[in-house]
């Protein structure tokens, strides 16, 4: 006798929370090691990215470090709801150089959810006034140089590391 079972795991809230609580981290050392940002405007995309992955608005996240327009590292977080077979690691590693004429970029990119109207309804929840950005993030000028995942449930960010 054989049997066969199908099962779909969900991720909540909290596994989203726990998630995005690894990013945060990744946001916070990276500016206090550049010191590209302060820590309050760290803690203020951070905020936004956790909305927008809570609304289910977030595609990704892509901070770059530019020394006088030129790419030295970057880091992308691109979501994944269906993270279940992947294994979580811990934040860190990412302990960025502090450079003079140094650049801290953030680029988010959403959902197709983030209708215009989703965007009216949550803009009031948002600490960050976001722009359109047509910046370059395929970091063609890096190379790779590994990554990370952070995992809750199903729901889970992939990161992936470039450095000149």
């Amino acid at each position: 006798m054989s049997q066969t079972r199908t099962a779909s795991a969900t991720y909540t809230t909290t596994d989203i929370e726990n998630v995005v609580r690894r990013v945060k981290a990744d946001l916070a050392m990276i500016a206090d090691s550049t010191g590209g940002w302060t820590p309050q405007k760290a803690a203020d995309y951070a905020h936004d990215v956790e909305v927008l992955a809570k609304a289910g608005y977030l595609a990704w996240v892509d901070v770059t470090l530019l020394q006088y327009g030129v790419e030295l590292k970057a880091v992308r977080f691109d979501v994944d709801t269906d993270a279940g077979t992947l294994s979580t690691s811990r934040p860190g590693g990412v302990l960025w150089p502090r450079v003079t004429g140094a650049e801290l970029r953030i680029v988010i990119s959403y959902t197709d959810a983030y209708t215009s109207a989703a965007r009216e309804a949550t803009r009031s929840k948002l600490k960050i006034g976001w722009t359109t950005s047509h910046a370059d993030t395929s970091h063609s000028s890096l190379s790779s140089s590994g990554g990370r995942n952070y995992v809750s449930s199903t729901y889970g960010m992939q990161r992936r590391d470039w450095a000149a």
